[in-house]
């Protein structure tokens, strides 16, 4: 019973994983594990651009149709602070990306990566098995000496 149980769960960690390989959906998922966005910039600076294209992203009919209920704060400043993207994920966990440094898609990825452990971390305990997963150091020594050919053929 265990092992189709463990069996089942695999199968659902590999359709999600299979969701997020999607990258026209991408802007459009990336609100659904999102409560929250907070976006602060000057528009008259060149900075901004990766942010105001976040924003843009975030506006999208498919973004807002996703998650109706997260919140969008538009915050604009007068000052030479670079643009900042904050934003609060479902689970109450919150990040920070500086808007100058990272353009929109860089920005959009990480949330999406953070979505996916999240996701992992919920199936996980659906499941009743413990999060996070400990692998012993018997099984990663055995993973090294292992070709790589064979891994593939057993995650299959």
């Amino acid at each position: 019973k265990r092992e189709r149980e463990r069996e089942r769960l695999l199968t659902r960690i590999k359709r999600a994983s299979f969701a997020f390989a999607s990258k026209a959906s991408a802007a459009a998922t990336m609100l659904k594990y999102l409560s929250k966005v907070r976006i602060e910039f000057n528009a008259f600076d060149p900075r901004s651009a990766s942010a105001l294209e976040f924003l843009a992203q975030c506006n999208s009919k498919k973004s807002k149709l996703s998650n109706p209920k997260c919140e969008i704060v538009v915050k604009r400043c007068t000052d030479d602070r670079p643009p900042h993207v904050n934003v609060t994920y479902s689970n109450g966990k919150e990040d920070s990306m500086d808007g100058s440094q990272l353009s929109a898609q860089q920005m959009r990825k990480t949330i999406l990566e953070k979505a996916k452990w999240m996701e992992a971390e919920e199936l996980f305990k659906e499941a009743g098995l413990p999060w996070p997963v400990i692998i012993p150091l018997e099984e990663i020594e055995l993973a090294k000496k292992t070709p790589f050919k064979l891994i593939k053929k057993i995650m299959r």
